[in-house]
């Protein structure tokens, strides 16, 4: 199965190992320092690419 171009709250909470609940606090997070940049954003998910960025250092 492709994986998506978002990540959702559930699934950042399967890899990381935290709850549902950090995982949208950590979503918002990020997608206030996207909108900070300029860019548009989806409540409840984050770009996979910068998650993986913001995370792994993975660019």
């Amino acid at each position: 199965m492709e994986k998506s171009r978002f990540i959702t709250a559930e699934e950042m909470a399967k890899d990381l190992c935290v709850s549902k609940a950090h995982a949208y606090k950590l979503i918002r997070k990020m997608n206030d320092e996207l909108e900070s940049k300029g860019y548009l954003t989806i409540a409840g998910r984050v770009s996979r690419k910068y998650y993986e960025e913001r995370f792994y250092g993975v660019r």
